[in-house]
């Protein structure tokens, strides 16, 4: 049991919320609704701009050095962190709610504990790219920002509701789009042809979820969203222009709009990248895009199991081969695809789920894996946790995700999407 003794240190909370340390306790790893001890490896020091959080509603579990034991804390409620953007979750924090029926909001339950020199978490830095990195952002120039584009682009009511995510929501790339830095926002899609479980801009009043953030009620015109792209890719060095946000539907829904707003982009400017975050569930839809001069596409995927996507997303009028005809059809034209993965421990390293994504690695040749945590309550997506150890051979996240790096040498990683200079290297 030695071992144990070098692992952090269990965090619970009381009632008001102060965060301390369980000394009987060290922390153990939730993957799926089972328990794993952790490997030392996989913690780091706490990243600047993750958040802690408390669950009051939940007992926090942990292993007894001296026994092995698994252990409910009697000494407070479960500590979880929300990780810092650019940074890959690697286990999930356990915990036994009072009520097994309650829905935790829609946060990515990242494993944290507590060493003699501060707070740990099972992540990794999957991203160098500091464009999320709280210290990046200055308030300052923020509101500066707000300012000039209100005063340049008046009556543009797509530069107000991006003021309400950089202000009320403080959105990080709304944030840089009022800082005149790396990647712009362009939400356009009230509508979405998903009814995905974890939602972050839409819940049914019955789904005992609450919405993070609230969705674009309007679809902008071409000129609105041209004048913000135009400014933002002509005084942005390897800017990125993104179409589909947390704040909006599928943006393949307005693909006439879109399509016109890049025809308008391209005619000031050839510089940038013009990207769209998406579903991928039309592929004539995304061909038209394609026509109109888009640079690159993120697919978001929760599976390359067909069951596995279809139980999360639910899709209306499309289907998951929908999805993989998109993802080949870009590729077919040589524009630049980024799978939006979104990572959870024991389903992502699931040996099912890893063989699904080394086929797809291989037959649909996308150019990167953007290892995104999954934001769901986990006991929702994978069934209320049992208190005993994971009987299931599986591959650890980390292992995982280090070796189809090893294996595919030519995939890109990341976090974000990718800049033109990236994005001309690895096309080559």
């Amino acid at each position: 049991m030695s071992g144990l003794y070098d692992l952090p240190y269990l965090l619970v909370a009381d009632e008001e919320g102060n965060i301390f340390e369980d000394k009987s306790l060290r922390v153990l790893a939730r993957e799926a609704s089972a328990l794993r001890v952790p490997f030392l490896e996989e913690f780091i020091p706490m990243p600047e701009g993750s958040d802690l959080f408390f669950l009051k509603n939940a007992k926090a579990i942990g292993i007894n050095p001296n026994t092995g034991k698994i252990e409910i804390s009697t000494k407070g409620y479960a500590v979880s962190c929300f990780v810092a953007p650019a940074h890959t979750q690697l286990a999930l924090t356990p915990w036994i709610k009072a009520n097994k029926n309650e829905k935790f909001p829609l946060f990515a339950y990242t494993l944290v504990g507590w060493k003699k020199d501060g707070f740990y978490v099972a992540a990794t830095r999957i991203d160098p790219d500091k464009r999320q990195d709280a210290k990046h952002f200055n308030e300052k120039r923020i509101n500066e920002g707000i300012a000039f584009y209100r005063k340049t682009f008046p009556g543009n009511r797509l530069v107000d509701h991006l003021v309400k995510c950089a202000k009320e929501y403080k959105c990080p790339a709304a944030r840089n789009l009022f800082m005149v830095m790396y990647e712009a926002p362009l939400p356009t899609s009230p509508a979405c042809n998903s009814r995905c479980i974890g939602c972050i801009s839409f819940q049914p009043t019955d789904s005992g979820f609450c919405s993070s953030q609230d969705r674009i009620n309007f679809i902008p015109t071409p000129e609105e969203i041209a004048e913000i792209a135009v400014y933002h890719l002509t005084h942005v060095r390897d800017a990125v222009v993104s179409f589909g946000q947390g704040c909006e539907g599928e943006p393949l829904l307005v693909s006439d709009t879109i399509a016109e707003s890049i025809k308008r982009i391209r005619k000031h400017t050839s510089e940038g990248i013009i990207n769209i975050n998406t579903n991928g569930s039309s592929p004539e839809k995304m061909y038209q895009l394609i026509k109109a001069g888009l640079d690159s596409a993120r697919i978001s995927m929760n599976s390359f199991i067909k069951e596995q996507y279809s139980n999360y997303y639910r899709p209306l009028a499309y289907r998951f081969e929908d999805v993989i005809e998109t993802i080949k059809l870009l590729r077919q034209h040589n524009k630049w695809v980024s799978i939006n993965y979104f990572v959870f421990p024991g389903y992502t390293n699931d040996p099912e789920e890893i063989v699904e994504l080394e086929k797809a690695i291989q037959e649909l040749r996308f150019n990167m894996i953007q290892w995104r945590n999954f934001n769901i309550d986990p006991d929702v997506f994978s069934g209320n946790l049992t208190l005993e150890f994971n009987k299931k051979i599986q591959l650890p996240l980390f292992y995982h995700i280090r070796s189809i790096k090893k294996k595919y040498p030519w995939l890109y990683h990341g976090y974000f999407n990718p800049p033109q200079s990236i994005i001309r290297k690895y096309l080559k």
